[in-house]
């Protein structure tokens, strides 16, 4: 076991283990080996982590807010002096290439502390001039939140909730996937050596029942969670019984539009990064490609030969650009998404099958003639599958891309200005691109609507999300009573 940590949770800045909890391997997808053998939360685990975030959490937002701001900046150092080992125990835990998680994971995790650590100093309330009275505002925190990560992007999940949430003065038990255990404990070591109080971060594993015991505790005033849809209903209607405040960035099944007058060339890429990067496994993908029907062939011969380019193998080899998929489980269920779109008639442009007979390895595969009413073009697949569309103006587009329950993300490739902004203007969807796709920095409010979640995660909106607002009205003057 080549990524054993010293123990399975870390609660009040020291690391803890309880064997009795059931045994949570952490499997590398490209070989099989079991890195981890960790164990799961039991409820006195969950206990004693609940009881750690209460206790710090009261004197962590008494602090200087440019106090809790330096704790942050100085965790964003650490994580880059130390991005290339925590990319490797990424790798190791997620599958997904070194080339990629040396650019794409702890760095933008360090981004997210650097930027919430420069944001905490900044936070005001409002003075409202009444005449002889007035009124003022406060930013509180919430209490202690909880953190429910996904398993795709584990240390920029971790990152994303933990810093704003502590920036703003709130303590915060972080669970994540139990597919992929392993880099929040890092996290949580690294924010403790850059001074973060115990007890105001603590991570503790598990599968489903212990997300649910977070989101029922009375303990807990907010639920974050990046997941699946399925997931997020049952998150948010626990969290619904205790009135907790939530944000939930769940899954999608985007549109992204390229019109006749598109740069090619880079619809082309931006497709691909919307469908092959981290093997496909990023909720916003642009799963659902729709290429005006006047360039549909030339877009799919530049699409194919680019495709059959792609070098998948060892993702710790930085010359990889693709790896395997997180789990044989999901390799299987994208093989089955694979297969159902063959039999439903889509035309198979280039991959389809597994990628050798070892690891949990899937072709890029893109499909053409795909028609509305396809599963491949309704659910989300959440692997190396592209789904391409024809159409034939930009009304029918619309229509037919705001035809879904989702609502995460969407791009619009045109060099037509006044066009990009009409379309996605009228798009359902929380976060659009215009001539690029996926790209998140930390400045830049991200979550979506409908199915695909509420609230919003990143820039200046993570404020409205992690803090609640205290008005205070201020008499100047004698009480006027009819009594």
């Amino acid at each position: 076991m080549r990524a054993q940590p010293k123990g399975s949770h870390f609660i009040n800045g020291a690391w803890v283990e309880d064997e009795s909890g059931a045994i949570i391997e952490s499997i590398h997808p490209a070989n099989g080996e079991v890195i981890a053998r960790l164990h799961e939360a039991t409820p006195e685990i969950i206990n004693k982590a609940l009881e750690a975030a209460q206790r710090a959490q009261a004197d962590w937002a008494a602090r200087a807010p440019v106090e809790r701001g330096r704790i942050l900046r100085r965790a964003a150092d650490l994580l880059r002096a130390r991005n290339h080992d925590l990319s490797v125990l990424e790798t190791l835990d997620t599958g997904k290439p070194l080339q990629e998680t040396l650019v794409a994971d702890a760095a933008s995790g360090a981004d997210a502390l650097e930027y919430f650590g420069g944001f905490a100093a900044t936070v005001t309330g409002q003075t409202i001039p009444l005449g002889r009275d007035m009124a003022y505002t406060l930013r509180e925190p919430l209490g202690v939140c909880a953190g429910i990560g996904a398993w795709n992007y584990p240390i920029q999940i971790a990152c994303w909730k933990a810093a704003p949430a502590l920036a703003f003065g709130n303590a915060m038990v972080f669970k994540p996937s139990e597919i992929t255990p392993l880099s929040a404990l890092a996290l949580a070591e690294i924010l403790c050596e850059a001074g973060l109080p115990a007890g105001l971060f603590n991570v503790v594993q598990g599968r489903g029942a212990v997300g649910a015991a977070l989101a029922t505790d009375a303990r807990v005033a907010k639920v974050s969670l990046t997941g699946s849809v399925p997931t997020g209903r049952k998150v948010y209607a626990a969290a619904a019984t205790g009135i907790k405040a939530v944000t939930m960035e769940l899954g999608g099944k985007s549109p992204l539009i390229v019109f006749e007058d598109a740069d090619l060339d880079n619809a082309v890429g931006a497709a691909m990064l919307g469908n092959f990067y981290s093997s496909g496994q990023i909720c916003s993908n642009g799963t659902r490609v729709f290429v005006q029907r006047s360039v549909k062939a030339e877009f799919l011969e530049k699409l194919k030969a680019r495709a059959a380019r792609i070098v998948l193998g060892d993702p710790l080899d930085e010359s990889t650009q693709m790896g395997p998929l997180v789990s044989e489980e999901q390799m299987t269920r994208v093989l089955g998404y694979i297969a159902q779109g063959q039999g439903e008639g889509a035309r198979l442009v280039c991959g389809g099958t597994r990628a050798g007979e070892s690891g949990c390895f899937v072709q890029p595969t893109v499909f053409a003639d795909v028609h509305d009413d396809m599963v491949i073009a309704r659910e989300e697949i959440f692997g190396p599958v592209m789904t391409v569309l024809d159409f034939e103006d930009e009304e029918e587009v619309i229509t037919r891309a705001n035809a879904t329950d989702y609502g995460l993300a969407a791009g619009v490739f045109t060099r037509d200005l006044a066009r990009a902004h009409r379309v996605v203007g009228q798009l359902q969807a929380g976060t659009c691109w215009i001539n690029s796709y996926n790209l998140t920095p930390v400045e830049m409010p991200f979550g979506g609507v409908k199915a695909s979640g509420v609230g919003r995660e990143n820039g200046h909106a993570a404020l409205e999300h992690y803090t609640r607002v205290k008005t205070v009205y201020l008499g100047l003057g004698d009480v006027e009573s009819p009594y």
